[in-house]
């Protein structure tokens, strides 16, 4: 029997979340409608703010995949027999029970992935808000007539693709379930989708809502797993019609390669090094306030924090101080407590990237500002707490300003002018977001339409919505995850010719009675 081991509070209140929406007291992949154990490795999952292990469950095998296969295949048919509007509904339906579990799955993200509860309430409302945008695309995604020059009627239809894999990260496995679920099956799709084998559980509260939303038994099917097993098993099985990944570009590529072996096209949302460039005109209030959001927020677990901050030099000591002394007051603790705005790194793997990285940020030459390891307050806590990290007098060259930390660490570079500041923004082969601070309005837009990026803000950092679409450049990946973008890339596009003419002129063979 594969038993959740649970224990303590905290553990308690996961069992009994999750108890409310599963069947059973086991943790596995939901398949067609039920829990379905794996039959492979044992795996664990560990409170991020404890470090303690409070479940397992067995890796799901190829039965696993083939099963959710098969059901994906069979709800998919029914699924898009349903007229656009009926489609429409059950996704508004599925929103609405979203919003009323709102609660709960935030309570759930917040204890077993370690983010501040704070943060969470807002984004499981968000994650209700991504069905209804898509619901309302339902019956109003439809081909056009083309004015060919023929006798011909030349339409174009939008139909699905069938069978969607999508593989999900860690970091924010709530949104990124309903960031991909939703256009997916507005689009008529049925999912497979496999989130991190460390933060498997919201998602499976997404499968369950999604079915007792009225979606067909087997549309969303939500595997619990590890990448280099069920992920790819389920990216190279024959009845997938697309992947989309979100996760880092090193593990991207081989997906992308693995696709290109069944000819499969992939969406790819992978990290960023993105530049936040502050001038001396800005707001620097406001830039005070935006700069810490955009590496400290998530405890710097997001693919378009902003790590490498870019101050003019005629401003350069002053704001690093300021910055610094304003970092140093972040709450950092319990991600349950109201009060926290920064929790734990989600696992100790990732923990110890961080430490090592800061390690050679500072060996390469880079000077310690603030922060640099845990908090001395949190050590007896056992979490894998990281204390906001500033590191000034970083170069182009150094490890940290070239590569992904994922942590609550930014790198601190000056400037002299707005050619150097976005030599020093597309210095990089990510190209996910950005912002510039500027009270310049023409400067904005300069640097605006100048810097390589996906995404970019202009004396803001962050504000991401639904109907905007969103995706990278280079190593950040390609195709887009929102907005009526997203909802093309989950189609494909069918082109049909009708002769309309009486008599259409032959141009080809003899007719039938040798005339």
């Amino acid at each position: 029997m594969n038993t959740m081991n649970l224990h303590g509070e905290p553990e308690a209140r996961i069992r009994n979340i999750l108890h409310s929406f599963l069947p059973g007291k086991d943790i596995g992949s939901w398949v067609n409608g039920e829990v379905l154990q794996g039959k492979g490795e044992s795996l664990t999952l560990t409170d991020p703010a404890t470090s303690k292990a409070f479940a397992h469950f067995n890796d799901a095998d190829q039965s696993v995949i083939d099963a959710a296969m098969t059901a994906a295949r069979k709800a998919q048919r029914e699924w898009a027999a349903l007229t656009a509007s009926a489609r429409g509904r059950v996704m508004y339906e599925i929103a609405r029970q979203i919003r009323a579990h709102a609660a709960d799955i935030a309570e759930l993200e917040s204890r077993s992935a370690g983010r501040p509860i704070r943060d969470i309430r807002g984004e499981a409302v968000r994650v209700a808000e991504m069905f209804e945008y898509y619901a309302g695309w339902c019956d109003k995604l439809h081909g056009e007539v083309i004015p060919v020059p023929t006798s011909h009627l030349n339409y174009t239809r939008y139909e699905p693709v069938g069978v969607v894999v999508q593989i999900t990260p860690w970091n924010a496995p709530l949104f990124t379930g309903g960031w991909q679920i939703a256009p997916a099956i507005c689009a008529g799709n049925a999912v497979v989708i496999k989130p991190s084998e460390l933060t498997p559980l919201s998602t499976l509260i997404l499968g369950v809502l999604c079915e007792k939303g009225g979606a067909p038994r087997g549309l969303v099917n939500v595997i619990a797993g590890q990448g280099k097993t069920a992920g790819q098993a389920a990216v190279s099985h024959a009845d997938t019609g697309l992947v989309v990944f979100v996760g880092s570009a090193i593990a991207g590529s081989a997906i992308a390669a693995a696709a290109a072996k069944n000819t499969v096209p992939c969406i790819l949302e992978l990290g960023g090094k993105s530049g936040n460039i502050i001038f001396a005109d800005a707001d620097i209030d406001r830039a005070l306030a935006g700069a810490q959001s955009a590496i400290f927020s998530a405890a710097g677990q997001s693919c378009v924090a902003g790590s490498r901050l870019l101050i003019h030099r005629s401003i350069h000591q002053e704001f690093t101080e300021r910055y610094a002394a304003a970092a140093e007051r972040i709450p950092v603790g319990d991600p349950i407590l109201e009060g926290t705005q920064i929790g734990p790194i989600n696992n100790a793997r990732q923990w110890g990237k961080i430490d090592e990285m800061v390690r050679q940020g500072l060996g390469e030459g880079a000077s310690l500002v603030t922060g640099g390891g845990k908090p001395a307050s949190l050590v007896e806590s056992g979490g894998f707490y990281f204390s906001p990290t500033i590191l000034d007098k970083v170069t182009p060259a150094m490890t940290i300003a070239r590569e992904e930390v994922f942590g609550p660490v930014v790198g601190v570079t000056p400037f002299d002018d707005e050619e150097e500041a976005v030599a020093l923004a597309n210095g990089t082969p990510y190209g996910l977001a950005g912002a510039v601070w500027t009270q310049d309005v023409g400067r904005a837009h300069r640097v605006a339409a100048a810097v390589r990026a996906g995404t970019f803000w202009i004396n803001g950092y962050k504000t991401i919505n639904v109907m905007s679409p969103f995706g990278g450049f280079g190593r950040s990946g390609y195709g887009r995850s929102s907005g009526r973008e997203a909802l093309m890339a989950y189609t494909v596009t069918k082109s049909v010719w009708v002769e309309t003419a009486a008599d259409p002129a032959v141009t080809f063979g003899y007719s039938p009675d040798g005339a």
